[in-house]
């Protein structure tokens, strides 16, 4: 017997329309013919069987006998055996969360969808929750997968709050091309929203020592800031929380880190203000000036980038995301990705701890269970060194350039990389990656897009996958790539036996 679950009017709506719609198609009859037997507008009765309307008693008890059965079976919450997983996934928080509303669809038209054809419907629900319990897969996967696709629509630019972030900077008369004081944004949430602001209180607790921030509901609203922060990370959590009180944002998540998603309206709106933090800390008009001038060279400058990079004080996980937010709109750039690895000193484990792909090209993302990532990465050899060179400062990241060949698609993207150690996690790094594809649009904006001196290295996702045989850096056996051959050879020899080839 399925487990019982909690209904709210929003789930009734979509059991009713589900059951009025499976009986009508299971009766043979048209919207007209059931709307006219129930003395119902055709649109109406539509509305009803797309989980929009719950029509009072009265209408409910016509509609009953028009579709052949009865008012208590009708407005009952119990479904067959059969649709009891259609029934679960409109109870879900999948779908009371899920933003269809982003991609032009509403749950509405999902459930007209899946009613066509309950009984495929109900075997392909299983099938999903099957999949989402063996790989461990839950509603925040989700509701983070549909940001990232939010972002890849608009290519990770987002001119309202570029310009929100200008004003901010206009009105605190915040000077282009600088390092933003921490204290200068800690004053304005005290002057104008009453905070408190703690940096004692997390650093002492272990169990919250790796929490950059947390926030407590007032009187008075408290924002605990760990202080062991550098001074740019410390600018980007107070830009954020002034993000959330001059955007207007109110539901949100209270801690930096995600312990749990409740909702996505807090997954948009950490991303909002964290957006506007970016364009608060790294100002778009004097980043956009220096951009171009250092694009324009025909020879890579590596320093180059880099001062500019301190000029705002910024980490590199700051600067390379903000080029993502601008590589769009200021270089007409749109294929490009970022990744952030982490890794303990003297570890063999890369964890792969942020991706984001704008670009057709798959790139090294959280795939197989224990798999190892392709150390020709420039972000892995960078780790690898740290790794080997303690007591390395956290505000002097290395870096490393290369034009990254995947062996297998042939697609090429310049990429450049930054590592240090992780200001919270002792003996830990931290590598960001931005990669650029080698297209005619990067050849037109780029002036050292073919610097000679820039090596060219083919790259793959992981070691498993990989079919070099001469490959110095190789750490695990290319199994997964031999496993593929030897299924390739079973189905063309299995073909050769058909066709009667010996």
């Amino acid at each position: 017997m399925p487990d019982p679950i909690s209904l709210d009017a929003d789930d009734l709506r979509f059991i009713l329309g589900l059951k009025a719609r499976r009986l009508r198609h299971e009766a043979g009859l048209g919207l007209k013919d059931v709307a006219r037997r129930a003395g119902l507008s055709v649109s109406y009765l539509s509305e009803i069987e797309k989980g929009k309307k719950h029509p009072k008693p009265g209408k409910l008890l016509r509609l009953a006998e028009a579709l052949g059965t009865t008012y208590e079976e009708l407005v009952s919450p119990k479904v067959g055996e059969d649709l009891d997983p259609v029934r679960s996934l409109f109870a879900s928080p999948f779908l009371r969360e899920f933003p269809f509303g982003l991609f032009g669809v509403e749950p509405e038209s999902l459930l007209a969808l899946l009613t066509d054809a309950p009984e495929k419907a109900g075997a392909l629900v299983r099938a999903f929750v099957e999949v989402a319990r063996t790989y461990d897969v839950r509603v925040e996967h989700f509701l983070l997968a549909a940001l990232r696709a939010f972002q890849q629509m608009n290519a990770n630019h987002f001119p309202d709050l570029e310009r929100e972030a200008a004003a901010f900077r206009a009105e605190r008369g915040l000077a282009p091309g600088g390092a933003v004081d921490p204290d200068a944004l800690a004053a304005v949430l005290v002057e104008n929203w009453g905070y408190e602001i703690d940096s004692a209180n997390l650093p002492g607790d272990p169990d919250l020592a790796g929490f950059r921030s947390v926030y407590r509901e007032g009187p008075p609203p408290t924002l605990y800031v760990n202080g062991r922060l550098l001074p740019a990370q410390r600018a980007f959590i107070l830009a954020r929380e002034i993000g959330y009180r001059h955007l207007g944002l109110v539901e949100r998540a209270l801690s930096s880190s995600w312990l749990e998603v409740e909702s996505f309206e807090q997954v948009l709106n950490n991303f909002r203000a964290s957006y506007f933090a970016g364009a608060v800390v790294i100002d778009r008009e004097s980043l956009e000036d220096r951009l171009r001038e250092l694009f324009a060279r025909p020879r890579w400058d590596g320093e180059a980038l880099v001062a500019c990079m301190r000029s705002y004080g910024a980490t590199p996980e700051m600067f390379l995301h903000r080029l993502t937010e601008l590589a769009h709109e200021v270089f007409g750039l749109t294929e490009l990705f970022f990744m952030r690895f982490n890794n303990a000193a003297g570890s063999e484990t890369f964890d792969l701890t942020k991706v984001f792909n704008l670009s057709r090209v798959p790139v090294p993302h959280g795939i197989g269970l224990h798999e190892h990532y392709c150390r020709r990465w420039p972000a892995m050899r960078l780790l690898g060194e740290l790794g080997r060179r303690p007591g390395a400062a956290a505000d002097r990241p290395a870096m490393a350039v290369q034009r990254s060949r995947f062996i297998e698609e042939g697609e090429e993207f310049f990429v450049i990389s930054m590592a240090r150690p992780l200001a919270l996690a002792d003996a830990t790094h931290s590598g960001v990656t931005i990669g650029f594809l080698v297209d005619d649009a990067f050849k037109a904006g780029v002036g050292f897009w073919d610097d000679p001196a820039i090596p060219r290295i083919e790259v793959n996702l992981t070691c498993e996958r990989c079919r070099l045989d001469d490959c110095a850096e190789r750490v695990a056996e290319p199994a997964i790539f031999r496993g593929e051959e030897a299924q390739e050879r079973k189905r063309r020899a299995l073909a050769a036996l058909l066709a009667g080839r010996s």
